[in-house]
């Protein structure tokens, strides 16, 4: 046998038996046949947190003329309360949306299941509010598309009990064709209508046309979030609390300079955190800062040269991204480098869609990442007490959620970081 022969066989076999993990195939697209349905029939039913004790529902018709009515009570088929909200709908190059229902409804009890009926009509559903209060679970998916390994990843969210789905960019992969903003909105429908989808914009959603449409307006009148209940003048950056943790989702695509309403609204909305009152401190933006994948490098630097300093001076405690089609996770860094009062960066861009995963990394690991794997997957938070939560990211493996990365994570509340910022460093959120 030749020697360059039996070298390749040598390192074959040397692959194949210390490898930890072969990475299954790429699933194609799902395939939505259509189904006739009632003009009136609620479809791609979604909730999401609106303000204080409320809910937002969000449902599509293809009747103009059907209510934006929501029954809902406690028990089954039993309404005792009725909320009426309003309505929108665009046109799209050939394509025209069905009538987009946004109905609020509330005052809601906290960690309370509720009955709800969509325009009057059609089917029952249900949802749980979350509570009040430490323990609370996120769910947290980026990229999710609409292929087998997509509804793979939703059947394991579905699997685990958390309370708020976080969703930093990228959802339907429409790219311009609208019917794919239906189907996916049929495919989120089981889950995004019992428990808040709380999602923020990725370049799948811009969908502009240079002197025709303006960008995301498929997204925004789809998927509306609380913009004005937190102060934001647009519905690509806001921010939300729930159970004692405050939310921060920011527009990687929305002007982010100094002189900028996303700077200034992001500067105002921080500087009023109370850390008593929310002591855990999120923020979720779909363009990576961190990230030592060959995909998309550097296109982040802009926006982290600009806003980092002052996450870094609010004392956020994790920054969740997408848009690199792979998982990692940092240690607390900041300006680049270890620093024990940044924010810990998770990358998790692995829900699912079309354009696979981004495999190849940079050698040497950078040494801010703790762990980092190309491979689909989910993420899981929970948030046990004000300085304690449980971080787990849950690989595709064939089917099963294998849980491949793990961490306890200390909150920077109490850690000493806040008061050591006192010479200046937090003075950056006080400046006009």
């Amino acid at each position: 046998m030749e020697p360059k022969l039996i070298l390749i066989l040598i390192l074959v076999i040397s692959v194949s038996v210390t490898a930890d993990y072969v990475r299954p195939k790429p699933r194609k697209a799902l395939h939505f046949p259509w189904k006739p349905k009632a003009p009136s029939l609620p479809q791609q039913v979604h909730i999401s947190l609106s303000s204080e004790k409320h809910m937002r529902i969000t449902w599509i018709t293809d009747d103009e003329y059907a209510p934006s009515i929501v029954q809902y009570g406690t028990s089954p088929g039993k309404y005792t309360s009725i909320t009426l909200g309003g309505s929108t709908s665009y046109s799209y190059l050939f394509y025209s949306s069905g009538k987009i229902h946004h109905t609020v409804i509330g005052p809601l009890e906290h960690d309370t299941i509720y009955y709800y009926r969509c325009g009057g009509q059609g089917p029952e559903f249900q949802l749980k509010t979350p509570p009040a209060q430490f323990p609370i679970t996120f769910a947290v998916a980026a990229d999710l598309g609409q292929t087998g390994w997509t509804k793979s990843t939703l059947d394991h969210i579905d699997g685990c009990n958390y309370d708020v789905h976080l969703l930093p960019g990228d959802l339907s992969y429409a790219d311009y064709l609208q019917r794919r903003w239906d189907t996916f909105g049929e495919l989120v429908q089981p889950l995004a209508s019992a428990r808040p989808w709380m999602v923020t914009e990725g370049n799948h959603e811009q969908e502009n046309i240079p002197f025709f449409k303006d960008g995301f307006e498929s997204y925004n009148s789809r998927w509306t979030m609380p913009y004005q209940e937190s102060g934001s003048p647009s519905n690509l950056y806001y921010s939300f609390e729930v159970a004692g943790v405050h939310v921060v989702m920011l527009g990687s695509y929305a002007a982010y300079d100094l002189n900028s309403n996303q700077y200034s609204w992001l500067k105002t909305d921080l500087s009023r955190v109370d850390r008593k009152r929310t002591p855990w401190l999120l923020v979720l933006l779909h363009v990576p800062w961190y990230n030592s994948n060959k995909a998309h490098q550097g296109e982040g630097d802009r926006m982290m040269e600009t806003l980092e300093p002052l996450l870094y001076a609010a004392n956020v405690d994790l920054v969740f991204a997408g848009h690199v089609h792979a998982y990692e996770r940092s240690k607390r860094v900041y300006n680049g480098r270890s620093d024990p009062c940044g924010p810990i960066h998770i990358t998790i861009g692995d829900g699912g869609n079309r354009e696979g995963l981004a495999t190849r990394y940079n050698d040497p690991q950078p040494e801010w990442s703790v762990f980092r794997e190309a491979s689909f997957g989910h993420g899981e938070l929970k948030i046990v007490n004000l300085t304690h939560a449980f971080w787990s990211w849950h690989r595709n493996d064939d089917d099963e959620p294998v849980r491949s990365d793990e961490v306890w994570i200390t909150s920077l509340v109490g850690s000493g970081c806040h008061a050591g910022k006192g010479h200046g460093q937090r003075k950056i959120l006080m400046e006009p």
